[in-house]
């Protein structure tokens, strides 16, 4: 194993004084006889009082990294230091230095302890003095609101819950650099929120330093400085802002009267990166600052668009530095659906549409409708009198925190749980009269993939299509038909265990759509696949509710998978709360409550403690400090004083509320009104 010393990494960032925090050049790391490559020369340093965020979907190497730098994972070649301490050769001396909290929600925490026992448990692993711990002890659990939940046993918490108290044991020793691996996957927004307001606030009071992994695009641009990995290496790194504003491209949002026409169009065009379906709008991202896109939909007699700009992500910034040469994938264009596959899918003369007309019930224009559905499990009650009605072809979308009963109203409309009062009628059946016809018009793809994993492909989808009593001949035919419109002919003789994610998400898709369902629920589909995956998926749902009437009710923590739906519904303690199109809901938030004020500066923590007493629901956002105003006028001009003698040159501005502020905006009014 070859590595190098403390004395050899770049002496360009300094004198010992200014060494980084965190240091890694060329780190190598292989798995198995194969030698596959989970780490492939990845180099990177990450600051005193930084933020850095290791970006990227599930298999790209983060977690070895930051395995790597807690010491409890070796490398076969580069060189890994914390603190100045080499963690290849003295692994023991960093892990009393950092605070590690590993993947999985709450997985160093013992279940059958209580919050407080789990608590005191990491106190005496780590030795620390009582008087010390008491007092960081409280103000942690009064900035995770988990005081009163002290004598809960962890295995009883939700997952949001879990992650804050995961983070309070990590904490609980007062550590400067915190090595946190996907600390937020699998959290609903709300405890996101939380815990990224925890992190900031460490940051700019004790100038803690953070390397984080992450999925989620859209919070990583909260990072101070990120890494974009793929497959071990690096595509791109930076500042957020930074390297949003050098990919030099226009995102812009159209909306015309046939949107999948519009797509099938705007992806041939060399002047359009790529290009995806989000609810109604067709996205595109344009990396030719001359090209003039009026003409062009024009000569392509499109005339009766609307458009508008849309701000670029960090998710923008991963698909463009994928489709880079150096980096390319070698997928399909723009992570849209191909042009042999389901955007020329029509009823063939086989009967082997992708789906089957919705049965009539007492109402043909809905598939799902329910009157004060409840579900109770003992005392609690895990969806409280939800009425809805979703069209046939529409898709509805589900947001709530964890525990807010969003899987447990799923699993009601699939017959899998029975209602302890009202009623659901889905696909025209009566869902606790009628549960095993039903079955066979619904397709479920529920959260955790449940498929074999010793199995081929094409043995996973035999033995299902057999369960739906498939005819052999139809058998056949109807397998060869979604591998070839899910792309996944390729795998087909592969173990399902040995799929990328992303594969496997479709396959788990294909599975649920094998017997022609009119309705299609899919409980967190995407969670970990990486965008290009995600878009994807995301279009093959798009033109199954468009072009063949599919209904679909989907669950997400994904801010900007909301986005895809037509109408959205937010859940809080078992009730929906609100129900409407994704625009309408950011409208209404915004009236009630006004926009976004938001502040940027170099200066950006004095900026924060600054602004912090005057505007206590200020939240940092990497570099940015934002809070939502009803007088943002007033809010605007009283920062601006605030900030004339540390930060005079200090952008301060008001901005619409993104998905994630109108949903927290909902949720917090809500709480308040049960006040």
């Amino acid at each position: 194993m070859t590595e190098v010393s403390e004395q050899s990494l770049d002496p360009a960032k300094g004198t010992d004084k200014a060494l980084p925090v965190i240091a890694v050049d060329d780190l190598h790391k292989s798995y198995g006889r194969k030698r596959v490559k989970a780490v492939d020369g990845l180099s990177f340093r990450v600051e005193k009082g930084e933020i850095f965020g290791l970006l990227g979907p599930d298999g790209a190497g983060k977690t070895s990294v930051i395995q790597i730098l807690a010491g409890v994972l070796s490398a076969n070649r580069g060189a890994a230091q914390v603190a100045g301490i080499n963690c290849l050769r003295a692994p023991e001396r960093v892990k009393r230095l950092i605070g590690y909290m590993p993947q999985g929600l709450g997985l160093n925490l013992y279940d059958s302890l209580s919050v407080a026992e789990n608590i005191e448990f990491f106190r005496q692993l780590r030795q620390v003095p009582a008087s010390q711990f008491y007092e960081n002890r409280d103000r942690l659990l009064d900035m995770t609101r988990l005081s009163p939940f002290l004598d809960r046993p962890a295995g009883k918490l939700s997952g949001g819950m879990r992650q804050k108290l995961a983070l309070i044991c990590t904490l609980v020793h007062l550590p400067d650099i915190l090595l946190l691996d996907e600390p937020t996957t699998g959290v609903d927004p709300i405890s996101r929120r939380d815990f990224w307001t925890i992190i900031h606030d460490l940051v700019a009071e004790r100038a803690v330093t953070v390397l984080l992994t992450t999925s989620y695009m859209d919070e990583a641009e909260r990072c101070h400085e990120v890494a974009l990995m793929h497959a071990g290496r690096e595509i791109a790194s930076g500042e957020p802002e930074q390297l949003i504003a050098e990919m030099g491209a226009v995102n812009i949002a159209l909306r015309c009267a046939e949107p999948e026409r519009l797509l099938n169009l705007v992806r041939r065009w060399p002047e359009v990166e790529n290009a995806a379906l989000f609810g109604s709008e067709v996205r595109l991202m344009v990396t030719d600052p001359a090209f003039d896109l009026d003409a062009a939909l024009h000569a392509a007699d499109i005339t009766d668009f609307t458009q508008r700009r849309n701000p670029a992500g960090l998710e923008e910034v991963f698909v463009h530095a994928l489709r880079q040469p150096e980096n390319g994938v070698g997928s399909g264009p723009d992570g849209t659906v191909p042009q042999s596959g389901l955007t020329d899918t029509d009823a063939d003369e086989n009967g082997l549409s992708l789906s089957k007309s919705a049965r009539a019930g007492s109402d043909g224009e809905h598939a799902v409708v329910t009157e004060g559905l409840t579900c109770r499990f003992g005392d609690f009650t895990a969806v409280d009198a939800v009425s809805l009605s979703v069209r046939r072809g529409e898709i509805v979308g589900l947001l709530g925190p964890n525990g807010a009963g969003k899987t447990t109203l799923i699993k009601m409309l699939c017959g899998l749980l029975p209602p302890s009062e009202g009623r659901a009628e889905v696909a025209g059946y009566e869902v606790t009269r009628a549960a095993h016809p039903l079955r066979f018009e619904i397709g479920y793809m529920s959260q955790r993939f449940s498929l074999y994993r010793d199995l081929p492909v094409d043995s996973n989808l035999k033995l299902c299509a057999g369960l739906y009593g498939l005819a052999p001949a139809q058998r056949t035919a109807r397998i060869d038909r979604l591998l070839s419109e899910l792309e996944l002919s390729a795998y087909r003789d592969r173990l399902t265990k040995s799929l990328p994610l992303g594969i496997r998400q479709r396959l788990a898709l294909a599975n649920a759509l094998l017997h022609s369902p009119s309705i299609l629920f899919l409980d967190e589909p995407t969670s970990g696949v990486d965008p290009i995956a995600r878009r994807r998926f995301w279009n093959i749902v798009h033109l199954l509710a468009r072009r063949e009437g599919v209904t679909v009710i989907v669950s997400t923590h994904y801010m900007d998978e909301a986005e895809h739906c037509d109408r959205l519904g937010f859940m809080q303690q078992g009730r929906l709360i609100a129900l409407d199109t994704p625009q309408a809901l950011a409208q209404q938030a915004e009236q009630r409550a006004g926009p976004l004020v938001t502040v940027r500066s170099d200066d950006f923590a004095r900026c924060f403690a600054e602004l912090r007493p005057r505007f206590p629901t200020a939240m940092l956002h990497g570099r940015r400090i934002q809070w939502q105003s009803a007088k943002p006028e007033d809010d605007m001009a009283q920062a601006r004083r605030l900030l004339a003698g540390i930060a005079p040159h200090a952008d301060i501005a008001s901005q619409p509320l993104s998905m994630e502020e109108t949903f927290v905006s909902f949720l917090t009014f809500d709480r308040q009104s049960d006040v």
